[in-house]
């Protein structure tokens, strides 16, 4: 089983659902950091990383000795990485997303496959919990790639858990893509009901089933219940606003850690989505 823990802004407490879920399933889970802008779950977890490896993707190098410039590389390039001169080809390595089109369409065989280091992404273990993140290289913009590279280690006979990026862009439909269950973590505000109502129409184009759980309740008002309710969309977990789990936060260390308590809550909110994707695949 595949869970996606996402959010349609940062900052509601998505690391803080996802790293504690991961604790209180315990064996047989694996989790992906996958916000390899600014992975955070190491942080918290602290595992011990094994192994380490770098995640190179193709860009074109023109060679214009063979180059007529005919401009079909550049015809097929729908993110403009190519611009075909009169005499020059100008390659904008971070618009190429590594398709492989200009490479396959060239008569002339001029256009050659060089290597882009997009980042790297490393192994680890806590607790008895398969760990792997990634990290974008300074000065790259690729980041599908890499979350790709992380979910290739899915291994289908554990529990998968996704830290996906915050927002609805790009990257967050390749850490939420063919996953068994998107987990949307709120907050009860003005500005975390408008990124959530982004965040839910994401999942309704992807066709995947949905909860919530909604943090710091206490603040704001009732609108993402009613949201919730009017959706139906079952909010599987509230966390209070509570000074003593914001000083747990703020120090690295975990809910389940220091309020036992939790821990039941979270295998509760673990049970409660496992019975929800039951129910869609007894559906089908």
């Amino acid at each position: 089983m595949i869970i996606s823990v996402a959010s349609g802004k940062g900052g509601t407490g998505k690391t803080t659902v996802s790293t504690n879920l991961a604790l209180s399933i315990g064996q047989g889970v694996q989790l992906f950091d996958c916000d390899v802008e600014e992975p955070n779950v190491h942080l918290f977890l602290h595992p011990a990383i094994h192994k380490k490896e770098p995640v190179i993707a193709p860009v074109p190098e023109i060679d214009l000795e063979k180059c007529t410039f005919c401009k079909k590389c550049m015809d097929i390039c729908r993110f403009g990485a190519l611009a075909v001169l009169k005499k020059n080809v100008l390659v904008f390595e971070n618009l190429c997303h590594s398709c492989g089109g200009c490479f396959e369409i060239c008569p002339e065989n001029a256009v050659l496959e060089k290597e882009r280091s997009l980042g790297d992404i490393e192994h680890g273990t806590v607790n008895g919990i398969s760990f792997i993140h990634g990290r974008l290289a300074i000065g790259q913009v690729m980041v599908p790639p890499i979350i790709k590279k992380i979910r290739s280690y899915t291994d289908p006979n554990l529990i998968t858990l996704i830290d996906a990026p915050p927002g609805t862009s790009c990257p967050v439909i390749a850490a939420m893509n063919k996953a068994d269950f998107i987990l949307l973590v709120t907050e009860p505000t003005p500005f975390g009901l408008h990124d959530l109502k982004l965040a839910v129409e994401t999942v309704k184009i992807l066709g995947i089933p949905c909860g919530l759980v909604i943090n710091r309740v206490g603040i704001g008002n009732d609108a993402v219940n009613q949201y919730a309710k009017k959706e139906n969309i079952p909010v599987l977990m509230e966390i209070p606003f509570d000074k003593k789990i914001a000083q747990i936060y703020s120090r690295g260390e975990m809910i389940i850690d220091k309020m036992p308590e939790y821990k039941d809550k979270f295998l509760d909110l673990f049970k409660k989505i496992v019975a929800l994707v039951e129910k869609k695949e007894g559906n089908k």
